[in-house]
């Protein structure tokens, strides 16, 4: 009965990620998990995420639209970006437009939108370039000297520029555009940042629940391996996250491989999440450890909380959330591989008795 109740939700796990998996278009890839990134050389054509953080590095040939704590982008979306987030900072490239509502808004110097700027925000701070017009919503909005918006500016609340900032057309103060009205014709409040920060914990600590309750035993090991094994598992964590897509395109090569690669697709998005809950588990186990304490549920809250206000952190905070990571996703790699090996030497064995 217990084995049957366990299996019935690891099922459900399984059909939960898959279902965070779906693409929204036909055309864009999704992606979902604690922390989405579009490495820096890589390329993919539209994004749909949804996660903790989404940090694109490389390139987004099309849209990208993002629902996150936080929404960067250091490389270069072709098309338009829309993105609810905490907060959005643009220090690479859009070609097309962004429409966003956000706790602040960030267009950082040497940055640059094609196209028109529509943001509803707490804070707005311009030190980019817009190729359109800007509608601002926000109850400060900042044009710092390197800020050049070539078409009309349109603001509610507070307008700060400096010396050299450059507007191609006119400047008007719209008392409607309030962050209570929003600029895209419904009502945006400005949110806090720290709330989708909550809701990234809350997802997570439900995803990791399901793992504790479903398999208590195996998510204690787990957390036990990145402990006695930090290293081992950091480097089996890199090698799945490098080598799994590597062999998932080797797939597609032949027919038969195609739908096996689609299929291991979901299975490995479903995976790094996974294995980024598992390794914030890990962290609070350890944490834990230290004061004695010995609650599994309350070392998985611990743990997501503290990742969570590691990854604010400037610069370091996103070094180690990676680390925290590839501990988990090593881990749980490496147990899941442990597992299928004693699972086939269970069936192996009465054939050669």
């Amino acid at each position: 009965m217990v084995r049957s109740r366990r299996a019935l939700l690891a099922a459900l796990l399984v059909v939960s990620l898959a279902l965070a998996t779906v693409p929204g278009t036909a055309v864009a890839e999704s992606r979902a998990g604690g922390t989405v990134v579009v490495a820096e050389g890589e390329t993919v054509d539209g994004l749909d995420a949804v996660g903790g953080t989404v940090v694109v590095r490389g390139t987004v040939d099309g849209d990208l639209s993002g629902f996150a704590g936080s929404v960067v982008v250091a490389g270069t979306v072709t098309g338009d970006v829309e993105a609810s987030a905490g907060n959005v900072q643009i220090s690479g490239t859009v070609g097309g437009d962004v429409d966003t509502a956000t706790g602040s808004f960030t267009l950082d110097r040497n940055a640059s939108i094609g196209g028109n700027l529509r943001v509803a925000a707490g804070s707005v701070r311009l030190e980019g370039s817009v190729g359109g017009f800007v509608e601002s919503a926000s109850d400060t909005t900042v044009l710092g000297p390197t800020a050049s918006i070539a078409g009309d500016l349109t603001y509610g609340g507070d307008l700060e520029r400096a010396d050299g900032a450059t507007v191609g057309g006119s400047v008007t103060k719209d008392e409607s555009l309030s962050v209570g009205v929003g600029v895209f014709g419904f009502s945006a409040p400005s949110i806090p940042g720290w709330t989708f920060a909550l809701y990234g914990v809350l997802v997570n600590f439900v995803v990791g629940a399901i793992i504790l309750y479903a398999a208590p035993g195996f998510a204690s090991s787990l957390a036990e391996r990145t402990r006695d094994a930090p290293l081992r598992s950091a480097g089996v964590g890199l090698l799945a996250l490098v080598g799994i897509p590597f062999a998932l395109a080797l797939l597609l090569v032949t027919v038969v491989g195609i739908p096996l690669s689609i299929f291991g697709l979901f299975a490995y998005v479903g995976l790094l999440w996974a294995g980024y809950v598992v390794g914030a588990y890990a962290l609070g186990s350890w944490l834990c450890s230290l004061a004695d304490l010995s609650t599994e549920y309350g070392a998985l809250a611990l743990g997501l909380v503290a990742v969570t206000a590691l990854s604010l952190v400037p610069w370091i905070g996103g070094v180690g959330e990676f680390v925290v990571f590839l501990l988990g996703l090593g881990a749980l790699s490496w147990g899941l591989y442990a597992a299928v090996r004693r699972w086939r030497g269970a069936e192996e064995t009465p054939a050669t008795a």
